[in-house]
């Protein structure tokens, strides 16, 4: 059990590491880009990346939740 646990969290780690806005590797492109071009990123372009990344996460939820009841029926 304690590595099977192990296991999800390890994965769990890898997959928000992915440059997705709202996921942990968003926030490290941001950082990238900020470092890269020498100024900070307008607040309000990384919020709008931030909050379309996250309702894009949201719909994948909810299309693999649907597809995982339609499958059990």
């Amino acid at each position: 059990l304690l590595s099977f646990a192990a296991i999800i969290s390890v994965n769990l780690a890898i997959i928000n590491l992915i440059p997705f806005p709202a996921l942990d590797g968003g926030r490290l492109l941001f950082l990238l880009i900020e470092k890269i071009k020498g100024s900070r990123i307008n607040p309000k372009i990384a919020n709008t990346a931030n909050i379309i990344g996250f309702g894009i996460l949201i719909l994948l939820m909810l299309l693999v939740t649907y597809h995982d009841i339609v499958n059990l029926i």
